[in-house]
């Protein structure tokens, strides 16, 4: 059995590489309710290299007090605070300091509450049971420029919504194919670059994609584009070629 996150150690190895010994730490702010779920993930954290927790908030309100102050490059989010809502602090967040990556960090296991906090512009989802390679691979990956989905809980909305997805033929009409397939590999966490790299398009081809699928489809996030790529099976498809 993977050890849980509020464990010190994960013994195995990550499929997000760490960042090298030149590259900046990225830097980690816990808010959580709970103590000793804080403890537990300085704990985990700082044993990983590239990773450097700055702060812990115990409240949602204290969380955009320390966001003001110590700017750090990812949240790790509790939903359910008594004074203010992870959802709440997320979406004030997001607005006043939309570069601030938010990692939703909860023992809700449902898709409702994914929806919500994608909708406030979440960058990830990670659930409390999860292995400790899970939350580090999710901090990785939404630093470079990703959006991470617990799995079982994709799972849950791709079904959930796979009986209203349109056929591919109706959904072409809107995207061409090859914005389709941008908008898939957007929602599987690629960068701009990684991208290019593997549909062989320049970095500026790939932006003009994606200023033509947030135009067509009117949605301007990551999370969005994510929500959006699930609703209609993007994930669910043949891997590109």
């Amino acid at each position: 059995m993977p050890k849980a996150i509020s464990e010190k150690k994960w013994e195995g190895k990550a499929t997000a590489e760490p960042m090298t010994d030149e590259q900046k730490k990225i830097r980690v702010l816990i808010v959580d309710d709970h103590a000793i779920l804080r403890d537990g993930l300085k704990a985990l954290l700082q044993d990983e290299p590239d990773i450097e927790v700055v702060g812990e908030a115990g409240t949602g309100r204290e969380a955009l007090k320390l966001v003001r102050q110590l700017r750090p490059d990812v949240v790790l989010m509790d939903i359910s605070m008594p004074d203010m809502t992870g959802l709440e602090a997320t979406e004030v967040i997001k607005k006043g300091y939309p570069e601030v990556k938010v990692i939703a960090l909860t023992v809700h296991e449902s898709e409702t509450y994914l929806k919500r906090m994608m909708q406030v512009g979440a960058n990830g989802y990670v659930v409390k049971r999860a292995a400790a390679q899970e939350l580090t691979n999710a901090i990785r990956t939404v630093m470079r420029g990703g959006a991470y989905i617990h799995p079982d809980i994709a799972k849950q909305l791709v079904n959930e919504l796979a009986k209203s997805q349109p056929t591919r033929q109706e959904r072409q009409k809107q995207l061409s194919e090859r914005e389709w397939q941008v908008l898939r590999l957007i929602a599987l966490g690629y960068t701009n670059q990684q991208i290019a790299d593997r549909l062989s398009l320049s970095v500026k081809t790939v932006e003009t994609y994606r200023a033509r699928i947030a135009d067509k489809l009117g949605l301007r996030t990551r999370a969005e584009l994510v929500k959006y790529a699930l609703q209609h099976g993007l994930l669910d498809e043949e891997p590109i070629a």
